[in-house]
């Protein structure tokens, strides 16, 4: 059975995720991949426009807050749909990535939600049995 990357969980005013991973960088990877799922249909969404993204912060859970603050600032600047991620280095303070995606058509709007930021509220990245789990509020 494949583990599922992420579940959309109810919140009063935001909207949150519960992500999973069987290691550090593919729970990155999943939290990118559940904030553009939730923003925008990502399944029809090309592969193309890859941009490098690195990033550094004090712990894991602020590294993670920074991946997907700087892949929104991204979209917001370029206006790229991003819809596969990868991770080719992770330590405790830094991330070195890459997001591919699709530039938005002008005059078309595909967003389901606005998201603003991933926040730090109630974040606690959390080993499994079945590898790592957390939970992301977004705020919309």
């Amino acid at each position: 059975m494949t583990q599922k990357r992420y579940e959309q969980i109810p919140h009063t005013a935001d909207l949150a995720a519960k992500i999973y991973g069987k290691t550090l960088p593919e729970l990155y990877q999943n939290a990118a991949f559940a904030m553009f799922d939730m923003m925008a249909d990502v399944k029809d969404a090309g592969a193309e426009e890859p941009i490098e993204v690195s990033v550094e912060a004090p712990d894991r859970e602020s590294l993670l807050i920074s991946w997907l603050n700087e892949l929104l600032y991204i979209f917001y600047i370029k206006r790229i749909v991003f819809s596969e991620f990868s991770i080719s280095s992770l330590t405790e303070n830094k991330l070195t990535g890459m997001a591919k995606g699709q530039k938005i058509k002008e005059g078309t709007n595909p967003l389901k939600a606005e998201i603003k930021a991933a926040t730090y509220h109630d974040l606690d990245i959390r080993k499994t049995e079945n590898g790592y789990e957390v939970t992301v509020i977004f705020d919309v």
